[in-house]
């Protein structure tokens, strides 16, 4: 029976969890409230819940929490197994090109750019140096976060072996990451457990100890620093060969613009180089931070052993962001204003979370389920005014009311 708005969740209070309210770590760092896991590598695919229940298989979040009956959780299941033959039709019918044409052709395309961005750096004239800055740092972006983003769901192509190809081609090569422990984090905990306290809970995002202003303002300049630190740290969690490969790749891909820059480019020093590098890297840094925050925290909170269904947990701890057409070339639709379809159908490319946006709308509205959305800046303010309650405290749980 659908239920009406207003009627599924309410907050139960703040309860303070020392892996949330403590100081965070950025996402793929790991999280030691995960129980029963085995880091890349492993036989392990489950995750323990609270109190010793088998929770779902990795990249599921269907399985009931808690040992619950899996007759009370029917209705919640027919609603996923309807949306998703209405997807089924759309994908079927829809050609290559929509599925993965496009896509790639934006990818294609940003790389054809990278000549153009290099010789406008060139120029000692401030309009052809500045054109250059912004469009090595347009591209840079789409390559380490569309193109990644994609590559870790297997989504530019439908061989798996494509698929590996190309995963290590943006994630290590572009990122500077490395694929297992950003498959493992993103695609098998974000994914898996949205908004579930201490697993997929968005809180390797918050630095308690930043003050708001720096931390939306400042902070976001860091994250190309930060980034190769970050995954350095993570390679003491994979085999040596993974960890190996992801240093080869690292090294390459940071050469290869260092190397661009000198002869290309024309940069006299190495710091000049390192600083144009730091500048293009960083050049969307903020809306790349603002995003992973605005889409989750702030939403409804579950404890593991006490979450909704796959299509509640989506509806109702996912937001869409309005189209923006830097945002969506850069970042990918799946990112910014499809993000509820993505975390719904996280296999599919942004071209298609583009197509079946009307259809998951229409359908979620339609059985009164939230279809969460909100604008850019009102998102910005609502972080400002509540950054303390947001970024720092320990989220609220929210409380299932008519679910269960």
């Amino acid at each position: 029976m659908p239920l009406e708005d207003g009627d599924l969740v309410r907050p139960r209070g703040r309860q303070v969890n020392g892996e949330v309210s403590g100081i965070p770590r950025l996402r793929g760092m790991g999280d030691p409230s995960l129980r029963g896991t085995t880091a890349p590598g492993g036989s392990r695919t489950g995750v323990m819940a609270e109190g010793g229940e088998p929770g779902p298989a990795l990249g599921d979040g269907d399985a009931t929490p808690g040992g619950a009956s899996q007759r009370a959780w029917k209705p919640e299941e027919a609603l996923m197994t309807e949306l998703s033959e209405l997807v089924q039709k759309v994908v079927k019918s829809s050609s290559w090109w929509e599925r993965h044409g496009v896509d790639i052709s934006i990818l294609a395309c940003s790389f054809l750019l990278l000549p153009a961005g290099f010789l406008c750096l060139r120029s000692a004239q401030a309009i052809p140096f500045l054109a250059g800055v912004l469009t090595l740092g347009v591209v840079h972006h789409t390559l380490t976060v569309k193109g990644s983003h994609l590559a870790s769901h297997n989504a530019l192509t439908e061989s798996k072996s494509w698929g590996k190809v190309w995963a290590i081609f943006f994630i290590e090569l572009c990122s500077a990451f490395t694929v297992e422990q950003a498959t493992y984090n993103h695609v098998k905990i974000h994914h898996g457990y949205t908004n579930i306290i201490g697993l997929g809970d968005s809180s390797t995002w918050k630095l308690p100890f930043l003050n708001r202003y720096v931390y939306m303002f400042i902070a976001p300049l860091a994250v190309p620093v930060l980034t190769p630190l970050v995954a350095l740290d993570l390679l003491r969690n994979v085999e040596w060969k993974a960890a190996l490969r992801t240093l080869c790749c690292m090294f390459l891909g940071f050469y290869c613009h260092y190397w661009l820059l000198l002869h290309v480019s024309g940069f006299q020093s190495l710091w000049s180089a390192l600083l144009c590098m730091l500048l293009t890297r960083s050049l969307l840094a903020h809306p790349y931070i603002h995003v992973n925050i605005f889409q989750h925290i702030g939403l409804p909170m579950f404890t593991a052993d006490r979450k909704p269904k796959r299509i509640h947990l989506m509806s109702l701890g996912v937001l869409n962001l309005p189209r923006n057409a830097l945002l969506d070339w850069s970042f990918g639709h799946s990112l910014i204003s499809c993000h509820v379809e993505h975390h719904l159908f996280p296999s599919l490319s942004d071209n298609m979370c583009l197509k079946i946006k009307p259809i998951v709308s229409q359908y979620l509205k339609q059985k009164k389920l939230p279809y969460n959305e909100d604008t850019y800046s009102s998102r910005l303010w609502l972080f400002l005014e509540r950054y303390e309650e947001l970024m720092v405290h320990a989220p609220p749980i929210t409380e299932l009311v008519g679910i269960q």
